[in-house]
């Protein structure tokens, strides 16, 4: 349901031209970057974007481990899906769960040495269609215009996770 706030707001104004055209390329920026760079991944490495996320943020983690917790929020996904993953990325024998020593409530994803070459195997031709389909358009400037703006945005989403999403 909708806080009344927005809806008080949403009778105000409408979205101007240029930020409704803004909008609706950034919808299906959303929309189809990821399924994009999913396709590639499975084309190229037999996994999706989200598995690929969860083994290159263990690769640069400290010890090759985080807790399920830390790699949910890092790879911005909830923690059903992703052990759904990690379970997945189990059987193919690329990391492993355990508990953690330091809290046994925890749970620890550890990726193994399969898991870093499968990642580091799938990794250029990743970065290859990451800067061919992201950057390869954009100039300098603009790229220095994505970084500001994206983190923009997402200070803006965090100040109002922050506050709760009634605040929306």
């Amino acid at each position: 349901m909708l806080n009344n706030r927005w809806v008080a707001r949403s009778k105000q104004q409408w979205l101007d031209e240029e930020q409704q055209q803004a909008w609706i390329a950034l919808v299906h920026l959303m929309i189809r970057l990821p399924a994009v760079l999913d396709a590639q991944l499975r084309r190229d490495a037999e996994m999706s974007h989200f598995e690929y996320q969860i083994l290159a943020a263990l690769s640069m983690a400290p010890g090759r481990s985080m807790r399920m917790s830390d790699l949910a929020t890092v790879t911005e996904g909830s923690l059903a899906r992703l052990s759904q993953a990690a379970g997945r990325l189990e059987r193919r024998g690329w990391l492993r769960r355990t508990q953690d020593p330091d809290d046994g409530r925890c749970t620890l994803a550890v990726l193994n040495d399969a898991g870093e070459k499968k990642v580091h195997d799938a990794a250029p031709r990743h970065v290859d269609a990451v800067r061919e389909i992201v950057f390869a358009p954009l100039s300098r400037t603009q790229i220095r215009q994505l970084t500001t703006t994206a983190h923009r945005v997402l200070e803006t989403i965090e100040r109002l996770d922050d506050a709760g999403s009634s605040e929306i």
